[in-house]
């Protein structure tokens, strides 16, 4: 019989506290992820400080902000529907 150490079970209760490795939990991610880059993108001291780039960590906040500005109602309607999800079904 194995038995459970303090560190396991905190570091169980952990990972059933953010929920990161659900699909629901990265989708919802990644729509705020696109979300808040694209409201960033409208600011003009954090559009040149933090979306300059083009590439690596601070491309893919780029890419984000352009997604979230070009498809601006899909991604609007993926908020509903996962704000609906997330709040009242799940």
């Amino acid at each position: 019989m194995v038995d459970k150490t303090n560190a396991d079970i905190s570091f169980t209760l952990i990972l059933q506290q953010f929920p990161i490795y659900s699909l629901d939990g990265l989708l919802v991610f990644g729509v705020l992820l696109v979300c808040t880059c694209a409201y960033l993108s409208k600011v003009p001291r954090l559009k040149r400080w933090l979306l300059a780039e083009k590439q690596g960590f601070w491309g893919v906040l780029y890419k984000a902000s352009v997604i979230g500005t070009r498809l601006h109602i899909p991604v609007s309607l993926c908020c509903v529907a996962l704000a609906f999800y997330v709040l009242l079904i799940k």
